[in-house]
């Protein structure tokens, strides 16, 4: 990959420079010490990766990635002093399209690298993501609404699968839902597990509904987000049990939503309305065919409101989704579903 440094530190930039060394097949392209000046770098020479600051004296990063991946998409890890100190900074970045964040590695004296393989870890992950890069063809072919829907049982479950841009585009969902909502919540974020507890607790500023991490052996109810919350892929275990795996292994995101998503047919025997949101790559474009093949309703989010129009993009090729929706109609509509569900049950 080439990959540009937007930092305004010289010993910043000079110590991810040494990590780019030690990246084998990945060439630094250029470096921008402020976020003005990587959106002009990026419309003229786009990079594979921007590894950005959150601080910066003119413009910081949270801006600077807004104004990229509206002009320039590209994928995006924030790389910043303290991502614990700069905890809400990261959740919009996130929010705006970044991928991951991550420590700025340092220089000792004697010449060592700490953090080199925090951030190796981070390039070769977004390497795998984005190996094969994405088209910008649009979603002209979005299929229409499709009320007339086959619902199964009583129990309701809402499953959400997100990535780049993702946290800002949960918490619009989310905070559409009323202080009643009848159903179980189930949240894939594409996240790093150091800030998912940050995560959980600024989501439950989002919404009337409490937000916890899953954790193993729960049992979704309703009215409650559980978030998944480790590097291992959350699955439905048993029936109607959470788990976490390792398996499978070499999936560069953990953890999967297609993962999680695949695992319903198994052990939820209840209603199902699956959702995906922005991202990057098609994790979760076959897991949502999965959950529409099985007769359950699924949106995904439109181009338009996308920070990254990848995985909603992969299930609507699939024709996975049964509908596609901007992000601000996504949660009423759930609760529209959720509410013809629970009249077509109380007739049969």
């Amino acid at each position: 990959m080439r990959i540009a440094i937007v930092n305004d530190t010289l010993i910043a930039v000079e110590a991810m420079r040494r990590v780019l060394l030690q990246a084998k097949g990945h060439e630094l392209a250029w470096v921008a010490r402020d976020g003005a000046e990587a959106v002009k770098c990026c419309a003229e020479d786009t990079p594979d990766l921007v590894l950005m600051d959150l601080v910066m004296p003119e413009m910081d990063g949270v801006e600077a990635i807004r104004r990229i991946m509206a002009g320039s998409p590209c994928a995006i890890v924030v790389v910043t002093a303290s991502v614990n100190r700069h905890c809400s900074k990261v959740f919009e970045a996130l929010g705006a399209g970044a991928l991951d964040a991550v420590n700025t590695p340092t220089l000792e004296h004697a010449g060592a690298n700490i953090g080199t393989h925090s951030l190796l870890g981070k390039i070769q992950t977004i390497n795998r993501l984005i190996g094969n890069k994405q088209d910008k063809a649009d979603d002209s072919s979005t299929p229409q609404p499709q009320p007339n829907f086959v619902p199964r049982k009583r129990l309701q479950l809402v499953v959400i699968g997100a990535s780049a841009g993702g946290p800002a585009a949960v918490a619009k969902v989310l905070s559409k839902f009323p202080p009643d909502f009848p159903a179980a919540i189930i949240v894939i974020q594409h996240v790093d597990s150091q800030f998912v507890d940050g995560l959980a607790n600024w989501l439950a500023y989002q919404t009337p509904l409490p937000v916890r991490l899953a954790k193993e052996g729960d049992h979704p109810q309703p009215g409650m987000v559980l978030l998944a919350g480790t590097r291992n892929h959350l699955v439905f275990s048993g029936p109607g049990t959470l788990g976490y795996t390792p398996y499978p292994l070499d999936f560069p995101y953990r953890p999967s939503i297609d993962v999680f998503f695949e695992s319903l047919g198994d052990f939820w025997r209840g209603d199902v309305v699956g959702v995906l949101l922005t991202g990057m790559g098609r994790d979760g474009a076959n897991g949502l065919k999965t959950i529409h093949d099985a007769g359950h309703q699924t949106i995904v989010q439109d181009k338009a409101t996308s920070a990254v129009f990848g995985m909603p993009k992969a299930a609507v090729e699939l024709k996975a989704a049964s509908e596609v929706l901007p992000i601000d109609k996504i949660g009423p509509r759930v609760v529209t579903i959720l509410q013809q569900l629970s009249k077509h049950n109380a007739r049969t």
